[in-house]
């Protein structure tokens, strides 16, 4: 054998060697990255969270959401807004990442490049302003749904405003939030990201002896009505997306709270 042809083949099998030991390092650090999510952090009050449809549940360090794949993106994402997390802090706007700790890979953000549809938080970047890392946690292809700019900005913004309004008032709220992923859905992008033609809020203020909830189903679309319109039992949400709401809670109040669609007790 040639010398020339030998030290060629050397080289091919040292970029194979190199090329292959790359990878194995890049699915250990995957497969670690996957694993730390699905441990429940510090920070994360697990006893609100309510059940997942797909098994995916990710916690991250300031909230927590459950993927679903078929859809891409996730069922509903949960989170505590306490007083003490309202902040008028102006972080810069990071760019968006794909979540890695999404055990069957997050969708990429490109698939909502010209499609027409915001990149809709579900975890407002205005609820984690109290650090900067917990703002640009927000920005994970897991905590966005194609949302109609006009619905993003205009009725879902309210919504967010005045959760955070209540949070202040209420000494802190719990939040679960979401896309209806039902029904006949319009895709977007390569991966087949689902525009939800639904979104909703449920949210519980558990500071007092006599715990409170509140549920939105909003169509997706703008509206000027008044938020109270949008309110619904909590059951109804539930039927919708079979996902339990805070199945941890004591099933008398539980099951009280969630059939009833008064808004009494919550100032708009």
């Amino acid at each position: 054998m040639r010398k020339k042809t030998f030290f060629s083949i050397l080289a091919i099998l040292i970029l194979l060697v190199v090329f292959t030991y790359e990878n194995l390092l890049n699915e250990e650090e995957k497969a670690k990255i996957v694993t730390h999510g699905t441990k429940v952090k510090n920070t994360t009050n697990s006893y609100f969270l309510p059940t997942s449809t797909t098994g995916q549940i990710i916690h991250h360090n300031n909230y927590s959401l459950s993927y679903s794949e078929l859809h891409e993106q996730a069922e509903w994402v949960a989170y505590e807004l306490k007083k003490t997390h309202l902040s008028n802090t102006n972080f810069k706007r990071p760019y968006f990442e794909i979540d890695k700790a999404v055990k069957t890979d997050a969708a990429h953000w490109r698939n909502y490049k010209n499609s027409g549809y915001d990149k809709g938080h579900l975890c407002p970047a205005a609820d984690r302003r109290f650090s900067k890392e917990a703002h640009d946690e927000t920005f994970l292809t897991s905590n966005i749904s194609p949302q109609n700019h006009a619905f993003n900005s205009g009725i879902w913004n309210r919504l967010e405003q005045k959760v955070r309004y209540w949070a202040q008032k209420y000494n802190g709220v719990y939040v679960v939030t979401g896309g209806v992923l039902k029904g006949n859905m319009k895709t977007i992008g390569n991966e087949n990201v689902s525009v939800p033609n639904q979104f909703y809020k449920v949210l519980i203020d558990a500071n007092t002896a006599n715990p409170k909830m509140i549920a939105f189903l909003l169509p997706h679309k703008d509206s000027n009505k008044p938020l109270y319109e949008f309110v619904v039992p909590v059951d109804t949400i539930e039927n919708l997306t079979g996902i339990d709401f805070f199945p941890a809670l004591n099933d008398t109040i539980e099951n009280t709270l969630e059939a009833s669609k008064s808004y009494k007790g919550w100032s708009f």
